[in-house]
This record gives C-alpha cells, structure tokens and sequence, in this order.
C-alpha cells in the first residue's frame, strides 16, 4: 500500500530511515537539505520523511533527543533555502531555461510560480508544505531577487514550523500503538495534511478578494 501511495520501496521514508541505521539522523538532514535546496532534490519524500523521523525518535530507533533532531532538521531546512535562493541569484533566468527532461519538467516551474505570485511572501513559509514547490520556490526566489533579509526571514518561519512541527507530530502519535501498528495509512494522512494550509489560505483568500502578500 505505501509503495502505490508513496512512490518506489527505495523512496519511502521507513526504508530509507531503516537503510541508514546508525546514520539515520545524518541522512535525514541531508535528504532534508536537498528536497529545499537542490533541484534534483524535488522527488524526495519530505513531509512523510519527517512524520517517520520523529516516529523513530519515540520508538527509540533514532537514539537522539527530540529537540536536537527538531534543530539539525530546521537547520538543514534553512541551510537548503539559502542556497537554493543563492544558486538562483547567481544563475538568473538561465537556471530555469532549460529542455524538457525526465526530472526537470516545465510545468514544475510553471507551479511554482504561480504559487509565488498568488501567496507573495507568504509563499516561502506555505510552499514548504507543498511538494515540489518548496524546491524550486527557494531558486525562484533568488531569480526573482527577492530581498534577503526578509526572504530568510520567511524561510526560517517556514523551516521551523515544517521540520520541527511535522517532526514533533510523528513522535507525539508515535506514542499511540494505533499509530505504531498503522504506519503505511499514517504516511498516507500526513501527505493528504500537508495540504491544509493551503486549503486555509485559499479560503481565507476567497473571503477576502484581491488580498495579496507584500
């Protein structure tokens, strides 16, 4: 069920957890820091990634203290937002000017920015809980040259409400046998949750007419 829900076995966030073993937290911040920085990086598992990170600190796979994980975790989250950003206000336009590819496809870019021209500013913080688009948006953002000290602002926002708060989310419900004995379905739940920002921001948007980020 995880794999037709989740992608591949080699992509779903236990296996990888499981596969890194002692290393696991290393990795994490790692995968973490490509998701939100590298390009390439837009097809790793982010938010369920995080979800079973902290499910593994409660069962004690992870034998690091939550509150270090939460702050390896933000830092490798706004460590990739920050060079995402500079790759694209050292690149410009070009890094976005490139053939259609199996990895790197136009409509990724196309999402992105609409995204970023409907949210503004908001966008940093929301798109970290929207898959793809928290990868390129922090390229986008240097293409753009969005103001720095207010786009790490932003980002160290959004870095710390998505790593440490999807974090803390899987090690609370990872106390619940339920969650324990469930954890494909779980996976499945935090990726459909991952969207209700989003879903907050569209109505609040709808409630209020032409209201825009500055």
């Amino acid at each position: 069920m995880t794999a037709l829900a989740l992608g591949p076995e080699w992509l779903q966030p236990d296996t990888i957890i499981s596969w890194l073993g002692p290393w696991a937290l290393i990795g994490l911040a790692l995968i973490v820091f490509a998701e939100c920085g590298l390009l390439l990086g837009f097809f790793l598992p982010g938010d369920s990634l995080l979800f079973t990170g902290g499910l593994f600190v409660a069962q004690g796979s992870i034998q690091t203290p939550l509150w270090l994980v939460c702050l390896i975790l933000v830092v490798a989250a706004f460590a990739g937002n920050a060079t995402g950003y500079w790759v694209g206000r050292a690149a410009g336009p070009a890094v976005f000017d490139r053939p259609k590819s199996r990895l790197f496809k136009p409509q990724h870019v196309r999402k992105t920015q609409e995204f970023f021209d409907k949210y503004g500013n908001r966008a940093i913080v929301l798109g970290r809980f929207v898959p793809v688009v928290r990868t390129f948006i922090t390229v986008m953002a240097g293409v753009g040259r969005m103001e720095p000290k207010r786009y790490l602002g932003y980002s160290l926002i959004g870095g710390v409400a998505w790593a440490a708060g999807v974090t803390v989310l899987g090690f609370w419900l990872g106390q619940f046998e339920v969650v324990r004995n469930n954890i494909e379905l779980m996976l499945i739940a935090i990726v459909a949750v991952s969207i209700v920002p989003i879903v907050i921001e569209v109505l609040r948007a709808r409630r209020t007419p032409g209201a825009h980020a500055r």
